[in-house]
């Protein structure tokens, strides 16, 4: 018999983020969320020139847990997330840690989509999610090496998770997702009437 394994595997985090630290309140964060993309004009502006659908704080509000007190609350539980991930993933810090870099608010109405990208110079990246009604976009995560699948067949309808070229995860409300920030992902379109509210935030080593 052959001898098949896999190799150079690529991890998933989830896991609820009220596991560690401080639980925070749902409906408070949603409404958090909501009344920092209306009042923050520099956001809109940004949003606005760049032809995103929806708002996001990323190029003007990424220092949350500095200005409001259930971001920090948030942020204590995620370095707990981030450091479990990073004793996973057998990182060698080197006596050194993984710290916050940035973190912000993503808000997409319907029709809104956030195009497939990665997070340079950050090592570990990740979502937390705070309101997603029925029919908003699950994450829609890339292998890797696709790029490199120039001649290659396609996959099977019922290949193997670890075999497709795209994985879908829909989170819940709650949920933490964390990935190595090379990880290439997208937001598709958002079918839902309501929106989509999400925190999403990078780590560096520090």
């Amino acid at each position: 018999m052959p001898d098949i394994s896999s190799l150079f595997v690529t991890r998933l985090y989830r896991a609820a983020l009220s596991e560690f630290g401080t639980p925070v309140d749902a409906d408070e964060l949603e409404n958090s969320c909501l009344s920092i993309a209306e009042d923050d004009e520099a956001g809109q502006d940004w949003c606005e020139a760049n032809d995103f659908a929806g708002y996001t704080s990323y190029a003007s509000l990424t220092d949350l847990a500095w200005r409001f007190p259930i971001f920090k609350d948030i942020t204590d539980s995620l370095d707990q997330h981030v450091a479990a991930f990073a004793a996973d993933l057998q990182f060698d810090l080197d006596d050194r840690k993984l710290v916050l870099e940035d973190i912000w608010i993503n808000i997409l109405p319907e029709g809104g989509a956030h195009s497939a990208h990665i997070h340079p110079h950050s090592v570990i990246s990740g979502t937390t999610y705070v309101a997603m009604p029925e029919g908003a976009s699950a994450l829609k995560l890339e292998d890797p090496r696709h790029a490199m699948m120039m001649a290659a067949p396609p996959r099977t309808k019922d290949a193997r998770k670890e075999m497709k070229n795209f994985v879908y995860v829909k989170p819940e409300v709650g949920d933490v997702l964390l990935w190595e920030s090379w990880l290439r992902h997208e937001v598709p379109m958002n079918m839902s009437e309501d929106h989509r509210i999400s925190v999403s935030f990078n780590y560096k080593w520090s």
